[in-house]
């Protein structure tokens, strides 16, 4: 800012910072009030002198001593929003921010807290607790639900203050390193002008080690994937820095990235399939007949929320003929791959006491 520049230009300014994400400098908002406020207090006197001095010529005021007040007040207060202008001579008016994750705020849009999986959630939460741990990993099918889990664990970690910022970033199959640098570093305000894979790891690094405790969530992983390459700080490099991943096969997570705690996700209960499904499709299935045909097509999706969640979607106020063929369908095909693996982890879970 500019001494001697108008407060509409000043405000434009702080407008147009406030449009492009960025937050005020306290310093400006209160000089911004300040400003305002004297702005408004020197109008209303020099209206009052104009209207005195009007009065005066007219004949209709002729105490002189009154007029001069007038004056000497309106130039007191001309005065006063002069120096208060000469204040706003300020290097920066605004800075940015590191905008938060949408999902964090509060819970989740679509999440819902199956009770088979309240215990994982608190045994994640718990192993990210401990100082001990740098590597959390959860894993499971394509479509069990894994990235809304881990999510709603992190929404709970930062409400608990375990962490100051969370970061999640999708690796997907084929990973592209630059592409996962620039996602942490945006959601971190860092601008990588580096243009080689190897500076723009470095700058990163730096900008990691200056948060106290931070959770990295890394989703889909299905090879190794190398830290030091991306350039985020593990172990005894930043003990802060913790990371949650997640991935369908639990090798990757053991012998690839070696991490300390892993957690399986598996099938839904039958309880609970219904429930979620029942959800979806709301009062469509109030005939007799459909109802029936419903719990079946439930059943048929093997306890699996992303096809329970799609099929749903697809049948809500469909026919009772296209209720049919999906079931149909969903049950020609009992040996698909996605089916066979919700099998397995239907088992496992039995196992490991997750489902019913």
């Amino acid at each position: 800012m500019k001494s001697g520049s108008s407060m509409a230009e000043e405000t434009h300014l702080v407008e147009a910072s406030r449009r492009n994400g960025e937050e005020i400098e306290q310093q400006v908002k209160s000089w911004i009030d300040s400003a305002k406020k004297i702005n408004d207090e020197a109008s209303l006197v020099i209206q009052e002198n104009q209207q005195a001095n009007i009065k005066y010529f007219k004949g209709l005021c002729l105490n002189p001593k009154k007029r001069h007040k007038h004056s000497r007040k309106a130039a007191k207060k001309v005065k006063a929003v002069v120096e208060v202008y000469e204040e706003g001579d300020f290097q920066r008016v605004s800075y940015r921010t590191i905008p938060e994750e949408t999902w964090l705020p509060s819970l989740m849009k679509g999440y819902e807290a199956f009770e088979s999986r309240m215990s994982t959630s608190k045994d994640i939460i718990s192993a990210l607790s401990d100082p001990d741990v740098n590597m959390v990993g959860v894993y499971g099918q394509g479509g069990i639900g894994k990235t809304m889990l881990v999510k709603e664990v992190s929404r709970q970690a930062k409400f608990k203050q375990l962490f100051d910022e969370i970061v999640f970033v999708e690796v997907s199959k084929t990973p592209d390193i630059k592409k996962i640098q620039g996602e942490i570093a945006d959601k971190l305000g860092l601008q990588l002008r580096k243009e080689s894979e190897s500076g723009r790891a470095r700058a990163l690094c730096a900008r990691l080690k200056k948060e106290n405790k931070i959770l990295l969530i890394l989703d889909d992983i299905w090879e190794r994937l190398d830290l030091d390459k991306v350039g985020i700080p593990f172990e005894e490099d930043h003990k802060g820095c913790k990371l949650l991943l997640t991935a369908r096969n639990p090798d990757v997570l053991t012998n690839k990235m070696e991490s300390q705690s892993n957690f399986p996700i598996g099938v839904l209960n039958e309880e609970e399939a219904w429930s979620l499904f029942k959800k979806i499709v709301g009062n469509c299935i109030e005939d007799g007949n459909l109802n029936s045909i419903a719990k079946d097509v439930a059943k048929a999706c093997r306890g699996v929320p992303k096809v329970i969640v799609t099929k749903a979607r697809e049948l809500k106020n469909k026919g009772e003929y296209e209720w049919k063929n999906a079931l149909g369908e969903l049950i020609r095909k009992p040996s698909s791959k996605s089916f066979k693996v919700a099998r397995s982890f239907r088992n496992l879970s039995m196992k490991l006491g997750l489902g019913s």
